[in-house]
């Protein structure tokens, strides 16, 4: 297999239902991106969590790292809320065999004006790309884990 996704909910999936932000998290709209992407080599996707990132624990921290360290694919991309992608980023750094790359979005992929689709892209072609090592990937810009924070006010990623 050339690249495995693990899921673990975020806005990336989330579905709002009114306009006082009431929502859930979905299924992974990540397997909808890749099919109309009309992506030409093997993958598997596997969720593991649908949470924001800002309900992820530690003990979930350790359950992303179990299953990616469980997982033959040297190449992974882990969608995840942006609240907390660095702290899981940084969870993941003792992973020194594969190239890890976090994604999110900040608006949900169901939206039309969702930056999901973009960040996907991207954070594939750097998971192919990249060398083994643990980045975050969002904005078109490539971080490493320790090195990045979110500017909520931007809404974008930046290096520390």
């Amino acid at each position: 297999m050339d690249l495995k996704i693990f899921c673990t909910g975020g806005t990336f999936d989330k579905i709002y239902f009114d306009a006082l932000s009431d929502y859930q998290i979905g299924e992974p709209q990540i397997e909808w991106i890749m099919t109309q992407a009309n992506v030409d080599f093997d993958y598997a996707i596997e969720s593991i969590l649908k949470k924001d990132s800002l309900e992820i624990s530690e003990q979930d921290r350790a359950e992303i790292v179990t299953a990616v360290t469980a997982d033959n694919c040297e190449r992974i991309i882990i969608t995840h809320g942006t609240d907390t992608m660095p702290e899981t980023a940084t969870a993941l750094q003792g992973l020194t065999d594969k190239t890890i790359v976090l994604v999110g979005a900040m608006q949900p992929a169901r939206f039309r004006d969702s930056d999901a689709l973009f960040n996907s892209g991207f954070a594939v072609a750097a998971a192919r790309l990249l060398p083994v090592g643990v980045y975050i990937a969002m904005n078109g810009q490539i971080f490493n884990a320790d090195q990045v924070q979110k500017n909520r006010e931007a809404g974008l990623f930046e290096a520390k």
